[in-house]
């Protein structure tokens, strides 16, 4: 075990994880883990902020290439070129999360789905 792990566990009890405790409980529970133990239930927090927080990161980073791509083809796809706010999209979104070993698929009724799946 190593030697600074005691101490970050003991530091867990006074970290106020954005993803509340009895959320990340409930969720333990419906994946047949009943756990007590308050530093564990905000370890499973903490790695699931990590998790979604480098999934955005990347989200971000997939749109930023696609921004590079020709004029013409984000006009295909209905950008405008005079927008400039960064939209994230369910594409980008899933490119990220592909990384991670997550596939997303659009439901076959999702709109503007001709031809991908």
């Amino acid at each position: 075990m190593h030697p600074k792990l005691p101490d970050f566990l003991a530091s867990l009890e006074h970290y106020v994880p954005t993803v509340p405790d009895e959320v990340t409980q409930h969720l333990l529970k419906l994946s047949g883990t009943d756990c007590q133990d308050i530093c564990l239930v905000r370890l499973v927090s903490l790695a699931a902020q990590k998790f979604v927080a480098e999934a955005a990161h990347d989200a971000r980073q997939a749109h930023a290439r696609r921004q590079k791509q020709p004029l013409a083809r984000l006009k295909e796809a209905g950008y405008t070129a005079r927008d400039k706010r960064p939209v994230l999209t369910s594409e980008d979104l899933a490119e990220a999360l592909q990384q991670y070993g997550v596939n997303v698929k659009r439901p076959a009724y999702f709109a503007n789905n001709i031809g991908r799946s």
